[in-house]
């Protein structure tokens, strides 16, 4: 496979892995619902790479669908490199801290350098039969399929797709091309496929087979690459022989013959006529038919713009993508009730296609949007807000959302002096996903017994207090061991600061010890 190299990768590579996970601090005053909850739709406010870190402990494995629509690094969005990597080059980038244009001659390698590590981060929320999407432009899309295909690999690539984006020409490009189009590309294992057309199927002769459609029988290929598909074909019961064409029949001689003994064959009433085949719909089997990689058909740019002013009565962002191009690649990867994530919400397109195919059809999926910008909860949110109850001559779709915005880090290192210390439930998240890797439930935290969940090989405990006397109250003695309840056939892994016991009870009572904080990754991997 081919390898992408640009400035600063061997600094990204990992990076990922050493962003530290951040808490999530609920905003009731910006949701809308009753109870806010990580298991809601979710908008998070907050820098995207710091948000879908802490997205982990919650979803991982789980979104089925992710669609972004990153900076295009025209030069002309003035997006900023702020990723904190601690290099000298990197430093030297944030240390000037200016917008990215088209005089930055390093801004494909800052504009890579950001993408892979959000990237990776979003390849491990992807469900394993997960699709991702992401829209890009002639500038970027060369490196960005590289990058992709090392990433998410290169035999998960479904397709490149072209979106005719533009209505109408643009005479201002100095090449003299209007550029009218934009791309998606797309990674994953399989997408569902176009709906058949099923109105041509009808039954004018009252067969009781059912429907059907009058179907080409005329194959493909000369004599010499298919002989046994030339013959004359003859209708049995009149005796008239239709001959030959030029390029033969689509079946052989033993399959044409079933098709007239079952009598699936519509004969002419002279011979030059062409017998055609009744295809019943009851012998389709496939429901959906190929997708086609132009995309977007009749859906422009212009009609994303149209939405905003609609809903906002004047434009308050820069051509946000239409709604019905997001639902049209939605449909593509999800059932009714899975989860869709977009990392550069923007107005919050995904969102809206994700409500409104909910209220199209019953379904119940849910949405993960991620906005650093400021204009998170009056054009982000705010779109949700009146998509949900109702904007202009529209009805609202319903549904509801929690409001997120990103908090201080959990530095496990401030275990140990004191400062800054994370929330039981906050820790319990982190070493619960670092040492399973599964889905952490807030629901199953019983904080009295100290339990904070199970996996498939574990029951998982915590010993902490979030003040400055847990390394001296919370040590795992003899004592609190037996408050962990009835062994139940799995081993009980126990994080704590210290331990008073030995191996022999460690071992009669099937726990195995992790130290906070040195041995938060244990079993991680």
């Amino acid at each position: 496979m081919a390898q992408l190299n640009f400035k600063g990768k061997q600094f990204v590579q990992n990076h990922h892995l050493v962003v530290p996970f951040h808490e999530l601090i609920p905003q009731k005053g910006k949701s809308l619902t009753e109870k806010v909850s990580l298991h809601d739709n979710l908008i998070v406010h907050g820098d995207n790479l710091l948000a879908l870190k802490a997205l982990l402990p919650t979803y991982a494995g789980k979104v089925k669908c992710i669609y972004i629509d990153p900076p295009y690094n025209t030069g002309n969005e003035k997006w900023k490199y702020n990723d904190n990597v601690n290099s000298p080059m990197m430093q030297e980038w944030l240390k000037n801290n200016t917008p990215v244009d088209k005089d930055d001659l390093t801004r494909h390698d800052k504009w890579l350098c950001m993408m892979t590590p959000r990237l990776k981060l979003l390849k491990e929320l992807m469900h394993e039969n997960g699709t991702i999407f992401v829209s890009i432009d002639d500038v970027e899309v060369h490196r960005l399929r590289l990058l992709m295909d090392e990433i998410f690999g290169e035999e998960y690539f479904i397709s490149q797709f072209v979106w005719k984006s533009r209505q109408n020409k643009d005479n201002r490009n100095i090449t003299g091309v209007s550029i009218d189009h934009e791309y998606v590309l797309c990674y994953g294992k399989k997408i569902r496929g176009s709906e058949r057309n099923l109105s041509q199927y009808s039954n004018p002769d009252k067969d009781p087979r059912g429907d059907w459609v009058s179907a080409n029988m005329v194959g493909l290929l000369p004599a010499e690459q298919r002989p046994n598909c030339h013959y004359d074909l003859i209708n049995p019961k009149s005796g008239i022989n239709y001959g030959k064409p030029k390029y033969g029949w689509r079946y052989d001689k033993e399959a044409m013959n079933r098709l007239i003994e079952n009598k699936k064959i519509i004969w002419p009433a002279n011979q030059d006529g062409r017998p055609r085949r009744k295809f019943f719909k009851s012998e389709l089997k496939q429901e959906y038919t190929g997708f086609s990689s132009v995309i977007g058909d009749g859906i422009f740019t212009k009609d994303g713009t149209a939405e905003i002013e609609s809903i906002f009565k004047k434009r308050v962002i820069e051509f946000p993508k239409p709604t019905l191009l997001i639902r049209e690649l939605i449909l593509q990867a999800t059932e009714s009730n899975d989860l869709i994530l977009d990392s550069f919400a923007g107005s919050g397109t995904t969102a809206h296609a994700v409500l409104q195919l909910n209220k199209e059809d019953g379904g119940n999926r849910k949405f993960i949007l991620v906005e650093m910008e400021d204009y998170s909860d009056n054009i982000t949110a705010e779109r949700v807000r009146r998509v949900i109850k109702g904007y202009s001559d529209k009805e609202g779709t319903g549904g509801t959302f929690s409001y997120f915005d990103l908090g201080k880090p959990i530095e496990i290192e401030s275990l140990l002096s004191g400062k800054n210390l994370p929330s039981y439930n906050d820790l319990a998240r982190y070493v619960f996903y670092t040492a399973t890797g599964e889905e952490f439930d807030d629901g199953k935290v019983d904080v009295k017994r100290n339990f904070v969940g199970e996996s498939e090989n574990y029951e998982i405990f915590l010993f902490y207090k979030p003040d400055l006397e847990y390394l001296k109250n919370t040590a795992l003695t003899l004592d609190r061991a037996k408050t962990l309840g009835k062994i139940n056939g799995k081993r009980r892994l126990v994080f704590a600061p210290t331990k008073y016991l030995d191996q022999e009870h460690l071992d009669e009572l099937r726990i195995d010890f992790a130290q906070l904080p040195f041995e938060i990754y244990k079993l991680a991997k």
